[in-house]
């Protein structure tokens, strides 16, 4: 009975404690969750049955249209849901066996220009907030198809018009209006590499992408190339533009092509060629090399059938394909022979001959350093190259020395002792605590005007 007498005050305590609590937490405003407004798709929910899906999103920072930005985001991703099927009898596979990049460079292009040729998706909707914009798109996959399957038709129609003309023009002999007719054919259906697709065509089934592939590639192999002459020995110096090389091409049934587009190119070392010919009515073409620009000895030109020409596009799909054909082409071997210089100087120092020499020996240097030889014997030359250069005291400007270098470059071509380079070294000042020195200094800041300034010139002059 004491007990409980004790622990009523505590437990009067309690239940007004416990009271008081309710008392607050019922009287306090409740703590309101924020809301989230975002739509279902922005919170992850995209899929939609039978369509593909696209969300782009724009950043509000000035820098760019955010709308336009996340449109094009939108249908990028969009895009990137239809994926390119390769089947293994097309040609794309066949190609591939011997290109393990095509598969892969040609979906990077399909997917690349798809964006251009996507046609009616629509906009779900759109969301913005303080800092970006959405916008939700989506394509119904089954309309997607009859697009595509119509584009397709169309496409293997013109095709085979293409392909008629072409075996109608080979029956005829017109090799190049049959290659033209088949390039176009191969064009018209460029987006469709990947799939085998059936036709007949004269009563024959065949895989229409497959049967143009093999008739461009088969009429290549009726063509023949022959540069004349097939090797040349040649100076470097000495102009190629009165050389006498002819390209002849023709067919295997001894016909001359006529009218064929050539390309021209250095396919080791480095020089001036003209890059593009077509052949005359005797399938001839001069080929125009005009300077040799590399030091290596050997070095050759190819010349082969232009493709692209033939192809009328410049398609990165038809670049892609046109680079595996196994085009024919002849290559013009090059012995280059370096020019060989007789080199002479003489060079003083306030009155007194240098025997080092520093004007020609880094002239010397530098020639031998871009593909010139030299001799002791000016007869076995082809080219003199004569330094001249002297030092003579200038005034002294309290304890600093000043002396003036003047000195000429010549260069002469052999035996006819033509001058064709003349440079000069107008009063170079040097400076120094003694006469020495500032000599010295004068021909130091000679040897960077040489080898900065004069020289390009030089090599320009004799190579050109």
């Amino acid at each position: 009975m004491v007990f409980q007498k004790r622990m009523a005050p505590r437990l009067n305590f309690l239940r007004g404690l416990i009271f008081l609590i309710f008392l607050i937490n019922g009287c306090s405003k409740k703590i309101q969750q924020p809301v989230d407004n975002r739509p279902s798709w922005l919170k992850g929910e995209t899929t939609m049955r039978g369509y593909y899906t696209g969300i782009g999103r724009g950043t509000k920072d000035g820098s760019n249209n955010y709308i336009q930005v996340a449109r094009k985001s939108a249908l990028e991703d969009l895009i990137s849901q239809i994926k390119v099927t390769v089947s293994s009898t097309s040609i794309l596979s066949t190609v591939e066996e011997n290109r393990t990049d095509f598969r892969e460079r040609y979906e990077q292009i399909i997917q690349t220009t798809a964006a251009d040729e996507i046609e009616e998706f629509e906009e779900v909707g759109s969301y913005e907030d303080a800092n970006n914009y959405w916008v939700f798109y989506r394509l119904s996959i089954d309309r997607y198809r009859e697009i595509k399957e119509a584009q397709k038709r169309n496409a293997v129609t013109l095709s085979l018009d293409f392909v008629r003309k072409a075996r109608a023009a080979e029956t005829s002999a017109d090799y190049l209006q049959a290659l033209g007719f088949y390039m176009q054919a191969l064009r018209s259906v460029e987006k469709y590499l990947g799939e085998a697709i059936p036709v007949t065509l004269e009563g024959q089934e065949i895989l229409l992408t497959n049967e143009i592939y093999a008739s461009i590639q088969k009429l290549f192999n009726r063509i023949q190339l022959r540069i004349t002459p097939a090797e040349l020995s040649v100076n470097r110096r000495v102009s190629l533009k009165d050389q006498p090389l002819m390209v002849n091409t023709m067919y295997t049934d001894g016909k001359p092509a006529s009218g064929l587009p050539l390309s021209a190119s250095f396919t080791k070392g480095a020089g001036e060629v003209l890059p593009e010919y077509r052949t005359d009515e005797k399938g001839n073409a001069r080929l125009l090399l005009t300077a040799i620009t590399s030091r290596e000895r050997e070095q050759s030109v190819t010349v082969k059938i232009n493709a692209e020409a033939l192809a009328g596009s410049r398609s990165d799909i038809m670049n892609l394909v046109i680079s595996t054909f196994n085009v024919p082409s002849a290559t013009l071997l090059l012995q280059v022979q370096r020019p060989v210089v007789y080199l002479q100087s003489d060079e003083k120092s306030l009155g007194v001959s240098r025997t080092d020499n520093p004007l020609s020996s880094r002239l010397k240097n530098l020639l031998a350093t871009n593909g010139f030889e030299f001799t002791s014997d000016r007869n076995k030359a082809d080219l003199a190259v004569d330094v001249q250069a002297y030092s003579e005291q200038g005034s002294v400007s309290g304890s600093i020395y000043i002396t003036y270098l003047t000195g000429t470059i010549r260069v002469m071509s052999l035996p006819d002792g033509k001058e064709i380079y003349t440079a000069v070294l107008d009063r170079i000042r040097g400076y120094g605590l003694d006469y020495n020195r500032s000599s010295q200094d004068a021909y130091t800041k000679a040897v960077e005007t040489v080898e900065k300034e004069r020289f390009p010139e030089l090599l320009n002059t004799v190579l050109k």
